[in-house]
């Protein structure tokens, strides 16, 4: 397992990398706040090339009416079936069990 690096060690890298901007000539920006790098002031992903053109859908009405049909049919609706009896169990007023009962 690689060994992670402590916060301590990561200031320190961090440090040493703006140290070495600096003695190489770099200089250190100060920028009003409020302003934005966008200078064109449009959204940035508004056209993006990287996203495909929106396609059309296919409409699927008659498919739903067709499974609506089925549905109502009665057939197959699991909704139509008879309810067999089953087992509840009774409790008291503090959870204890007393006895199985048969429900429809």
């Amino acid at each position: 397992m690689k060994p992670l690096k402590t916060k301590a060690q990561l200031r320190q890298e961090l440090n040493d990398q703006i140290n070495q901007f600096l003695a190489t000539g770099g200089e250190v920006e100060n920028v009003a706040s409020g302003q934005s790098g966008n200078t064109d002031n449009t959204h940035l992903f508004s056209n993006s090339a990287s996203f495909p053109p929106k396609q059309e859908r296919t409409p699927v009405t008659e498919v739903i009416k067709q499974v609506d049909a089925r549905r109502h049919n009665g057939t197959h609706s699991p909704l139509n079936r008879t309810r067999r009896p089953h087992k509840k169990l009774i409790t008291d007023d503090f959870g204890e069990p007393l006895r199985w009962v048969w429900v429809d």
